[in-house]
């Protein structure tokens, strides 16, 4: 059997729009050897990783792990905008691999934690951190959070859907983007609120209330917040960063991350350096007796292109390891 720390694995992140795949030694990302295709070219994710196989003159790798943005369960990762299915008898057919997993790239994110080199995380709010647990808060064309436990055998990273929990609401301005939300899309979820259509959502709310309704896109607001041309732009992400706080600190109080809270995703990524000037921390500590509690979680923000790829080798070495997967 070949020693996990040393086997040659293909490992992909599956977003909605793109793939990239790549090779580890062992939980060795190797990233020159990282590839970005278009899904929409593409059949389905067979298709993807056979074209790199063949790119790169492989036959076969000893094993394989897919991060997907989407529900896992039982080995089956889905991709219901493109109607994409993979599970592990696949996954293993199409690389010649012997092992094999499927993850949420969330998950994924959480696993590469330890790979992460300092000078790609961006401080947010300082405070301690060790061993202790640890959350991955991803913020981007949806939102979901993975809390990282650590066990004597690695990291543990259970799979959740956070992002589909009922949006808080602790007050009238609350209740009003509740509101909002709910009559177009008929719940008034996190997601809709803290992801790339959430901006757009929350942009259209302040237009509403205000009686002068309008729409645009995240990335038309985006550049108006940054040229300061539209003061919706401004008010949207100041109302965005105050639901990013409160729910982050809900987060924190449920999972007591001690040894950070890292946020992941392009929204998070965009907003990082701005977050303080926006309000989110106040927000974050607005917990009533509660308050000084939350100064003892250290935040910051992944800026790590492949740390989801090094999460999934990561993943795959350490279950190999545990015997949890063949």
């Amino acid at each position: 059997m070949t020693d996990p720390k040393q086997m040659l694995s293909l490992v992909a992140d599956v977003g909605g729009t793109n793939t990239r795949v790549g090779l580890a030694r062992g939980t060795a990302l190797d990233q020159s050897s990282v590839t970005r295709f278009r899904n929409e070219a593409f059949d389905d994710l067979g298709a993807v990783l056979s074209a790199y196989m063949a790119e790169r003159a492989l036959e076969a790798v000893d094993g394989a792990a897919v991060a997907m943005a989407g529900p896992v369960r039982d080995g089956v990762a889905e991709l219901t905008n493109l109607n994409w299915r993979i599970d592990l008898p696949g996954l293993r057919a199409v690389t010649g691999g012997t092992h094999a997993a499927v993850l949420n790239d969330l998950q994924a994110q959480g696993y590469g934690l330890t790979h992460i080199a300092p000078q790609n995380l961006r401080e947010i709010v300082p405070g301690p951190t060790g061993d202790g647990t640890k959350v991955v808060v991803g913020i981007g064309t949806g939102f979901n959070i993975a809390p990282v436990y650590p066990t004597p055998n690695g990291a543990f990273v259970p799979p959740s859907e956070a992002g589909h929990v009922s949006l808080p609401v602790h007050s009238q301005t609350d209740l009003s983007l509740a509101a909002h939300v709910a009559q177009s899309h008929g719940f008034a979820d996190v997601e809709e609120v803290l992801s790339g259509r959430g901006v757009e959502n929350v942009y259209a709310w302040l237009r509403q209330e205000a009686g002068d309704p309008g729409q645009a896109s995240a990335n038309d607001i985006f550049a108006s917040f940054s040229l300061g041309g539209d003061p919706f732009a401004r008010a949207t992400f100041e109302a965005f960063a105050r639901v990013m706080g409160v729910v982050t600190g809900d987060i924190a109080l449920n999972t007591l991350p001690t040894g950070g809270i890292f946020f992941s995703g392009g929204v998070a990524r965009a907003l990082g350096r701005h977050l303080l000037e926006l309000g989110f921390r106040e927000a974050f500590r607005n917990k009533g007796r509660f308050s000084g509690f939350m100064d003892g979680f250290a935040i910051h923000v992944i800026e790590d292109d492949f740390a989801a790829l090094s999460g999934a080798a990561e993943h795959l070495v350490q279950a190999i390891s545990a015997s949890d997967i063949t």
